[in-house]
């Protein structure tokens, strides 16, 4: 099967599998051998399917009808959460629903995702696009035998739910780092925070195997790459359930949406029983290679081909 993906960003070709910023969309590329392009440019060969993301900030700028003149099938891929484009003008929420109800497959970051653009158009073939792990660019990195502190997975904002996360963390130890995202807000370092540079993915994932286990209280569920991560490594990560890689991944670890009093609870539970956090952290390395590697990611992806 040929298959390209068509976003925003402005290069053609093919990731390599050593990329060194092997983000969530590069690791789906990789895993497909599928080629890149803009949106705006026109590939000089035919595909089997064509899979468009949409720019979160401009989604006029994807048409479907331009895509299909040289793809067998068109798939639009969610990005961001569910709601996101909501936000949206009236007119670019109209468009982007339309793209939506004329794509052959929707697909989507978790199973919550997928009943609701199953409600929301009728399509009759919405499909999760699981997130993913290249492991070339990281295979050198292991966890360190004596991790320490917290890795909170996100910033001050209720996009990320920072706050939460570092509530629960200060309440177990002040050892607590984070990184840096887009919504970093001002003043976070004098919370006692460690706040790590900018970081390319290998890098991230090189400073996050230094700690002992992760939180990441965000309310907006997407991609799911904080718990993925934390799971390859064999960090035991506290977080939602609507989250497909957090409940699948660490099942003993997820709560309901903003219950903070059963997070705290299992947080206090992991910190100081060794026996439980040694269980934890033993189960998710398993459910990471049963469910998320790249071998039984690919065979799940081809097998709703057949």
């Amino acid at each position: 099967m040929k298959i390209a993906f068509f976003t925003e960003m402005g290069f053609t070709g093919k990731i390599p599998r050593t990329h060194n910023n092997m983000r969530t969309e590069f690791a789906w590329m990789v895993a497909l051998d599928a080629t890149h392009y803009p949106l705006n440019v026109v590939p000089s060969e035919r595909y089997d399917l064509g899979i468009v993301i949409t720019p979160k900030n401009s989604p006029e700028k994807v048409e479907l009808t331009q895509i299909r003149n040289f793809c067998d099938k068109v798939g639009v891929m969610q990005e961001g959460p569910f709601w996101y484009f909501q936000d949206y003008s009236l007119t670019n929420q109209i468009h982007y629903y339309n793209n939506l109800v004329s794509a052959d497959i929707i697909f989507v970051h978790n199973q919550q995702d997928k009943t609701y653009y199953q409600g929301l158009t009728n399509h009759s073939d919405v499909r999760v696009l699981q997130s993913l792990m290249i492991e070339d660019p990281i295979q050198n990195i292991t966890p360190h035998e004596n991790t320490s502190g917290i890795m909170i997975g996100g910033n001050m904002k209720s996009w990320y739910g920072g706050f939460d996360s570092f509530m629960l963390a200060s309440s177990v130890t002040n050892e607590i780092y984070s990184p840096q995202m887009g919504r970093r807000q001002e003043g976070e370092s004098e919370l006692g925070i460690t706040q790590l540079p900018y970081l390319e993915w290998n890098q991230w994932i090189s400073e996050l195997s230094k700690r002992r286990v992760g939180i990441h209280m965000m309310r907006t569920h997407a991609a799911g790459t904080f718990a993925l991560n934390c799971s390859y490594l064999g960090i035991p990560c506290i977080g939602y359930n609507g989250l497909d890689t957090q409940r699948i991944l660490h099942p003993n670890l997820s709560v309901d949406d903003g219950d903070l009093v059963r997070a705290k609870s299992l947080l206090k539970k992991l910190w100081n029983d060794l026996d439980f956090y040694e269980e934890n952290r033993i189960l998710t390395q398993e459910l990471y290679n049963k469910n998320y590697s790249e071998n039984e990611w690919k065979n799940r992806f081809y097998n709703d081909f057949k």
